[in-house]
């Protein structure tokens, strides 16, 4: 059964909630939420409303917010769950102010021992269907936080000193001392130009570029790359490694994307935001 115009409001309404607390720091139950919405819902299940969350985060990432923590986004939603989205996050002052404030917050690299548990599996590209690619993509909001994150010098560099550290970790675990004691953040040894962050080195000794994106939000966030650092994924092939590292603030975890961009990403031609569905 369709949801209903009430329905989608109710539950957008919610989810905006839920994500002003969280980019706030405050603490919510999702449960008590969902129990809550149930009855807004006409019984809708439990499974149902967990989907449609997912449909609020893609949205969320067209609109250029991040999104709640735990909802996967799913991207081929209904163009009334966008418009109705579109609505409400234009009158929300708040949400606009919680989420500005952190995307430029300053961050700071952890201190970090054991990196075993920071690898993770990238999300696979994910093909819209010719349904979603005709509904109109909103972008009346103001601003897309997400670039603004992704401009937040405090944060990318945090980020390429936690990469540096982690490939230190890596090499030393792979018997390499001698090639982790030449890991270097060239980002600010020779500059940001050259299209990548790290020089680190395989295990045989052979130079692996790294570009790396940091966020504070989920894996699923989409971040931006340059003209020079699609090329170099193009021209280094297999030496090309983007890390892209996110939940950062709170536990850092990294997945790697090694070679040509877009064989991993759908790239937007004018920014060449790079997204997974």
């Amino acid at each position: 059964m369709d949801w209903s115009r009430e329905e989608v409001e109710a539950i957008v309404a919610d989810y905006l909630q839920m994500l002003a607390m969280e980019l706030a720091g405050q603490s919510y139950n999702k449960t008590e939420h969902r129990r809550r919405l149930q009855s807004l819902l006409n019984g809708r299940s439990d499974a149902s409303i967990e989907f449609k969350h997912g449909n609020i985060s893609a949205v969320m990432i067209d609109l250029g917010f991040p999104y709640v923590r735990g909802y996967k986004p799913r991207a081929n939603y209904q163009a009334l769950l966008a418009t109705v989205a579109e609505q409400q996050v234009s009158g929300k002052a708040l949400l606009d102010q919680v989420t500005l404030a952190a995307v430029q917050q300053p961050a700071v690299a952890p201190i970090q021992s054991d990196f075993s548990k920071v690898k993770s599996e990238a999300p696979q590209k994910q093909h819209r269907t010719k349904e979603f690619e005709a509904a109109p993509l909103f972008r009346a909001v103001k601003r897309d936080y997400l670039e603004r994150e992704a401009r937040n010098q405090s944060l990318g560099l945090a980020g390429e000193e936690f990469v540096t550290l982690f490939e230190h970790w890596r090499l030393v675990e792979l018997g390499q001392q001698r090639l982790a004691e030449k890991v270097e953040l060239i980002s600010q040894t020779k500059g940001d130009g050259l299209g990548y962050d790290v020089l680190s080195y395989d295990s045989d000794g052979k130079e692996r570029f790294i570009e790396v994106k940091t966020t504070t939000f989920g894996r699923d966030t989409p971040f931006f790359v340059s003209r020079g650092e699609l090329a170099l994924s193009h021209g280094a092939k297999d030496q090309f490694h983007l890390y892209r590292l996110f939940e950062f603030r709170s536990a850092p975890r990294l997945f790697d994307l090694v070679g040509s961009l877009d064989q991993h990403c759908l790239l937007d031609p004018v920014t060449y935001r790079a997204s997974f569905g």
